[in-house]
């Protein structure tokens, strides 16, 4: 849990002699440095989405900035992890059968200021499960005004809710909780807990 001074210290001390600490933080350069929560417990999980963007895009992102993307239970993010990993995993040609593993994050946030999307219609385009071009618009808005984020239904767990924060800054605390392995054969047959705190 390194303040802002300390990190800079560490950072470069790391860097000169193990690569590792430079691939986990990712590119700085992507994060304005009054977003990042120095020291909170999991800085770099908090700041992962932002250094180490996905090129693809994601549900509130193109691709060309990052969203930390939250869900309130397990199940819910299980749901919204296994589509994403289904559909990224179904263009890799030839993989027959795998297993990957995933760590549960916990994570305390502030909901100040955050868009509440959970008024409007489920019909709302927003909410399209497959297609994100409006969802894409409105991240890209919420983005260029410096908006903290969104609270919005989850389109893959009926009921229940997510969050896209859109900098790092409004999360208190983000510490790793239980590992998870998919089991992929020609798609996630099976979700296990195998590791738990």
């Amino acid at each position: 849990m390194a303040d802002e001074e300390e990190f800079d210290a560490l950072h470069q001390l790391q860097a000169l002699t193990n690569p590792r600490p430079l691939a986990e933080a990712g590119d700085l350069a992507l994060i304005e440095r009054a977003d990042i929560p120095f020291g909170i417990p999991g800085c770099t999980y908090a700041v992962a989405a932002f250094t180490h963007l996905n090129t693809s895009g994601s549900q509130f992102s193109c691709g060309s900035f990052g969203v930390l993307y939250l869900a309130d239970c397990l199940d819910t993010a299980i749901a919204e992890v296994r589509h994403h990993q289904e559909a990224y995993w179904h263009n890799v040609p030839d993989l027959g059968f795998d297993r990957f593993v995933f760590r549960e994050l916990i994570c305390e946030f502030s909901e100040a200021n955050l868009l509440d999307l959970c008024q409007l219609p489920l019909d709302d385009p927003i909410f399209a499960p497959d297609d994100y071009t409006a969802s894409r618009a409105l991240g890209a808005a919420a983005s260029d005004q410096k908006m903290p984020g969104m609270r919005y239904p989850s389109v893959r767990q009926q009921g229940a809710v997510c969050w896209g924060l859109m900098s790092p800054r409004p999360v208190h605390s983000i510490v790793q909780s239980s590992h998870l392995e998919m089991i992929w054969n020609q798609g996630v047959t099976a979700v296990n807990v195998v590791s738990q705190p």
